[in-house]
């Protein structure tokens, strides 16, 4: 049996290694061409230059498109690896020696769940110390981004606003910092204390503080007036703020971050969105393999005239899979029925696909 397993996982990740290069040339390629005018807005720093740019750019993104196509990328390697044995007839030969063919798919059943191990870690460890270069768009250079900041939140609850954020000095212009003291756990109320400003903050790494410069600290009830501060101290870091400056980034959190934020006492909707990705985080790589295992036997047909029509019924279900998920997601934050259940959205298509994954398993012939 060893010979057998390493036929076919040879075959397996032979599959896997094509689907892989594949798929991120159609996710790449495409972008690269729609937006290599806004590549070469910085024409000036030269051609060297540009093109380090774009392959840091495409190499970096590539961890959030090997996480999005990681399921597919398992799936079209096993209907690879299966089709190529159906098409030399080796399975009716297998069958013949009196092996099941449910011992046959075991090494890619193992396979994938380790290549889905791997994009759990680059979702959880990779994907989220690279978040603040992540986040920059075509037309920014590494080091060189901008962004406004609107009542970011910190754990003390101090809201944070600036004009400009400037990423290559750690610099905050012009900033406003709120802070705050909650008056109720269970309303998530809180009392504005005192209103800090200052001309800039610049982050310094020695003492972890932010240095303001020209900084003033007003008092809610104005009864000591203004008085001046040197530094405010938050656990917010410079590359934290490009992450939190837009709701569509906390896919670049890691579940431990996205509990730190939940903690926070933040928006309804906001929290909305953190508990989606908290359990969408775990839901994911089931799908996966849910996917894979309702897959697997469709595709195991021993009869090479039946295999298109094998894939296409597969491509079928897991498109249905696919729309069903994204459309959860995108109810997750959504009111229905008077209500916010990103919980219920999260697991609704494990509930789903995991029966139609044991009938299809149950009903394969072996």
């Amino acid at each position: 049996m060893k010979i057998l397993d390493k036929y076919v996982a040879k075959s397996f990740l032979t599959g896997y290694v094509i689907a892989f290069c594949v798929l991120m040339g159609l996710r790449i390629i495409p972008d690269l061409f729609v937006n290599l005018d806004e590549f070469s807005e910085h024409s000036d720093i030269g051609t060297l230059a540009v093109m380090k740019n774009i392959l840091t750019y495409y190499a970096l993104n590539s961890t959030l498109y090997f996480r999005d196509a990681s399921g597919m990328i398992i799936v079209i390697a096993a209907g690879f690896s299966l089709g190529k044995m159906v098409h030399a007839n080796e399975l009716v030969a297998i069958l013949a020696s009196g092996i099941s063919l449910k011992r046959v798919i075991a090494p890619i059943v193992i396979l994938s769940t380790i290549l889905t191990g791997l994009m759990v870690i680059d979702q959880e460890f990779i994907i989220p110390p690279l978040a603040h270069k992540l986040v920059r768009s075509h037309d920014d250079l590494p080091g060189q981004e901008f962004y406004d900041i609107w009542f970011i939140s910190d754990s003390k609850g101090s809201l944070i606003c600036s004009q400009r954020f400037d990423v290559k000095t750690s610099t905050l212009h012009r900033p406003t910092i709120i802070t705050r003291k909650k008056i109720s756990d269970t309303l998530g109320s809180w009392e504005t204390t005192t209103r800090i400003d200052a001309q800039s903050a610049t982050f310094d790494p020695n003492t972890g503080k932010w240095i303001l410069i020209d900084g003033w600290e007003t008092k809610k009830d104005f009864t000591q007036g203004r008085t001046p501060i040197d530094s405010y101290t938050t656990e917010i870091l410079p590359t934290d703020i490009p992450v939190r400056t837009r709701s569509k980034n906390k896919t670049l959190l890691s579940f431990r971050q996205l509990s730190e934020l939940a903690q926070l006492g933040t928006k309804i909707k906001d929290l909305a969105q953190v508990y989606s990705q908290k359990h969408f985080r775990i839901t994911d790589p089931i799908m996966n393999l849910v996917m894979l295992m309702i897959s697997l036997p469709i595709l195991v047909c021993r009869d090479p005239k039946a295999m298109k029509g094998a894939i296409g019924r597969s491509f079928a279900i897991l498109m249905v899979a696919f729309i069903l998920t994204f459309t959860c997601k995108m109810l997750a934050t959504e009111v229905i029925f008077d209500t916010i259940m990103p919980e219920f959205w999260a697991w609704l298509p494990v509930f789903i696909f995991v029966p139609v994954a044991v009938m299809e398993l149950d009903s394969m012939k072996t």
